[in-house]
């Protein structure tokens, strides 16, 4: 270990980034404890922000602080540090998710520190995209970004991208007829156009994208049939770009491993040109979890679908003030 800590205007910096991270409905579960005198930064779960009917076992929200801890791992790298992460130190407090030694030895991982740019420009995109296929050595690129972390990621046939389709119909169905999934949705979901302004989390209005024309792609539809004046319909890509994200066990620590593999993958789309969007609607129903998979890979728990392509970017959702989420002693 180095020395000297970081100073406190630093690491308001880094955890500034890691709260750009994606989360289930927006939602923003996470806190920080920063540990000023020995330079650890402490990654807690907001229990407050849980959604309990969507993600009865929190599986997403390990999922969103996994991707908030890799855009804290990739801005660190990017300020020339070494952190040293470990995950769940203490098996007594399982929202204490994970404990990094921000001045770690050693040089700093370069491959991250290249993805710090796309952390304030990857946004999701629920917009429509171009038909085209991403280059074989891109989604090579994507591939091994998942496979840094410890996860898969297959992108699936047409074949299975029609399967897919369905299991998203079933799950808005499921939705439709479960008035409590569907009151949960709208409290972090907001109609209105343009996003009022105080809200400092949920999906706004403006990130919905227009309603599908059809059906062609796996995009969730936010307004759960509520009236949303001034927003329009468009035709989606017909043959969509899609990838499974796994992993090869299905607990807690996989799932903050499947974050990880997440947000790296996505920052790396965003470096090279793409633009995502992800859906866990399919993973969020046990009974037809399992069908996402692709029966013929080895993938054993699938822990998202991403929507990937070439298209416009998506508006930015708002994010919490790090004075809300960064407690200094």
């Amino acid at each position: 270990m180095t020395a000297e800590p970081l100073d406190v205007n630093a690491v308001t910096a880094l955890v500034a980034d890691a709260a750009a991270a994606p989360s289930l409905h927006n939602a923003q579960p996470w806190t920080f404890r920063y540990l000023r005198d020995i330079g650890v930064l402490r990654l807690y779960a907001d229990l407050e922000r849980t959604l309990p009917r969507t993600d009865p076992d929190n599986r997403g929200l390990h999922i969103g602080c996994g991707a908030a801890l890799l855009n804290l791992r990739v801005a660190a790298a990017a300020a020339g540090l070494s952190p040293l992460v470990r995950l769940l130190p203490d098996p007594a407090y399982p929202e204490f998710l994970a404990e990094v030694h921000l001045c770690g030895t050693g040089p700093p991982d370069g491959a991250l520190a290249q993805l710090g740019p796309a952390i304030r420009h990857r946004h999701s995109s629920r917009l429509p995209f171009r038909d085209e296929e991403i280059p074989g050595e891109v989604r090579d690129g994507l591939s091994q970004a998942a496979d840094g972390e410890g996860a898969q990621l297959l992108f699936t046939g047409a074949w299975h991208v029609q399967s897919l389709l369905e299991l998203v119909r079933d799950a808005e169905d499921r939705e439709a007829l479960a008035p409590d999934v569907r009151e949960e949705t709208t409290r972090w979901t907001h109609t209105e156009l343009p996003h009022a302004a105080g809200v400092a989390d949920g999906i706004p209005g403006e990130a919905f994208g227009p309603r599908q024309r059809g059906t062609s792609a796996p995009v969730r539809d936010f307004a759960v049939g509520r009236p949303m004046p001034g927003r329009g319909w468009a035709p989606f890509e017909k043959n969509p770009n899609i990838a499974l994200l796994g992993t090869a066990r299905d607990e807690p620590v996989d799932w903050l491993v499947a974050g990880q593999a997440l947000e790296r993958v996505l920052l790396r789309a965003t470096a090279d040109g793409l633009v995502a969007s992800v859906t866990s609607q399919p993973l969020e129903w046990p009974e037809i979890r399992w069908a996402v998979r692709d029966p013929v890979s080895s993938m054993a728990h699938v822990q998202m679908v991403i929507r990937l392509g070439y298209g416009p970017e998506g508006p930015a959702s708002p994010r919490r003030p790090v004075a809300d989420l960064l407690d200094i002693l």
